[in-house]
């Protein structure tokens, strides 16, 4: 399941009528910041090693990534990935990148209500509900790959769910702290606690999804009456 899910269908090229403030602020991260511009034969190479991690997850989960592991199920040297990811970090970061692709895709240019064509609200409620069942299900691969607060705030992938639940949020909160209320948001879908309520507190994912909806009707209404 999780091999399908890293490796889908290439991020897509929009109108940007379709999204203009989308458009302008999410399609930024394709190679890593410090691997600009690689080379076709680069690409393909680091595509297959990619290929070989998220098969490796598939089957062994994600303690079987090792630098090591991919760089023979791939069938390339060692040194080879520590050049395209750095470490293991770098390489479960990629992955990660990859699937965030495919959200971005699906919430820019998908069908309703996560892609355009619904109500600002209505497309707010199906993304929180996107993100949290995409988080349990690589919930493993998020928390292996957890980067530091800076780095795990700054990040690319990140920086586009803000963005993209930001510009929802001035659409049906005109005049509210969007920038601020982005981040409160997103705090109830991180990975971390998606894991601690699931898997410490044993709560069902209805009962997270349930709350998702409620949280944005509060904010929203809240935000509405003020």
């Amino acid at each position: 399941m999780l091999y399908a899910v890293f490796m889908s269908r290439p991020l897509p090229s929009f109108p940007e009528s379709q999204e203009p403030f989308e458009a302008h602020q999410l399609l930024e991260f394709g190679p890593a910041p410090d691997e600009p511009g690689l080379r076709a034969d680069a690409a393909r190479n680091r595509a297959r090693l990619l290929e070989a991690a998220a098969r490796l997850i598939a089957e062994h989960g994600v303690a079987g990534v090792t630098m090591e592991a991919v760089a023979a199920a791939a069938e390339v040297g060692k040194g080879t990935v520590f050049r395209r990811f750095g470490d293991r970090t770098g390489l479960l970061m990629a992955l990660l990148d990859h699937s965030a692709k495919q959200l971005q895709a699906d919430f820019l240019g998908g069908p309703p209500p996560l892609g355009p064509g619904a109500p600002p609200l209505e497309r707010l409620r199906a993304f929180g509900v996107a993100v949290l069942y995409r988080s349990a299900e690589q919930l493993d691969l998020h928390l292996a790959a957890q980067p530091e607060a800076t780095r795990r705030y700054s990040h690319p992938a990140t920086g586009s769910l803000r963005t993209h639940v930001t510009m929802l949020l001035r659409q049906i909160v005109p005049g509210a702290d969007c920038d601020l209320l982005s981040h409160t948001l997103l705090a109830s879908l991180d990975p971390a606690l998606i894991h601690h309520l699931t898997r410490q507190c044993g709560m069902p994912m209805e009962r997270l999804e349930t709350g998702w909806l409620d949280l944005v009707a509060r904010v929203t209404r809240t935000e509405r009456a003020g």
